[in-house]
């Protein structure tokens, strides 16, 4: 049996399972480059892939260790299914394969948009999207033709905006993106998501250090996010105990959302 080698690896801000959307054609703006290896002639076997709008990514679920023959699809109140009928990353091969955009090709960078990827994946190989081989638009999609996939908007106030821009700026976390890969669907799913209702349609997700308070409009569809907190209490950030290596940036932090007006966050950006 022939060992399997990545041709290259995949670069990009999304580093955890819980940064990247369930499909990349839920956020057709996020982009990554793939980095291929040196040294193999691959710049040869680039040539012609430049003409084509989209390309087919098959990489390694990496930070997977093991496989379930039934899963939990991301779906609030869906049954359980078998692995091969759905596109959960809990595979015996850890084989993935991502549809994404072609933005660009600079020697051996490939940079792309659209994409579910996180940063290290090992991409085993590359072939061009071809429309009338690929597309079957009238395919039955088995269960998911019964799933009613209902989508969110997703909303910042313009303090929260503020909010996520000096967190991305100082602390490194995309908090706009978190907030769409989490909140698009399933809002209010607590069994998966870490998050908390704060009373009528107001809730708090965690991202790591940090604490998103939003409200739900169900009948709109809309998620307003209306503030970012730290997740830490002032003796928490009095401790000299740092184990996630943030607390300077929690300390210097100009926190201006009280969660206690969540149930007014006034008029939406």
């Amino acid at each position: 049996m022939s060992t399997l080698e990545p041709i290259g690896w995949v670069s990009c801000p999304q580093r955890y399972r819980y940064e990247a959307p369930r499909q990349g054609v839920l956020l057709p703006e996020t982009e990554a480059v793939i980095q291929l290896r040196d040294g193999c002639d691959f710049e040869s076997a680039l040539d012609g892939l430049e003409g084509f709008e989209r390309i087919w990514v098959i990489f390694e679920f990496h930070l997977n260790e093991s496989w379930q023959p039934r899963v939990q699809p991301p779906r609030e109140g869906e049954p359980r299914r078998g692995v091969f009928a759905t596109r959960s990353p809990h595979r015996p091969n850890r084989i993935g394969l991502s549809c994404v955009r072609l933005l660009s090709i600079d020697g051996l960078q490939l940079t792309v948009a659209g994409h579910d990827l996180l940063d290290r994946t090992p991409v085993w190989d590359l072939k061009p999207y071809v429309p009338y081989a690929d597309a079957f638009a009238e395919a039955g999609s088995g269960w998911l033709d019964e799933v009613i996939s209902t989508r969110f908007d997703i909303d910042f106030t313009p303090d929260a905006t503020t909010d996520a821009a000096w967190i991305l700026e100082h602390g490194g976390l995309d908090c706009v993106n978190f907030a769409r890969v989490q909140l698009m669907s399933d809002p209010t799913d607590a069994e998966r998501k870490r998050i908390t209702s704060t009373g009528p349609d107001t809730y708090s997700i965690a991202y790591r250090t940090w604490r998103l308070d939003y409200t739900v409009d169900g009948a709109g569809k809309l998620v307003t996010v209306v503030g970012i907190r730290s997740g830490y209490d002032a003796e928490a950030l009095d401790s000299d105990e740092d184990r996630h290596g943030d607390k300077p940036v929690h300390r210097a932090y100009p926190e201006r959302h009280d969660p206690s007006k969540l149930a007014d966050p006034g008029p939406s950006s």
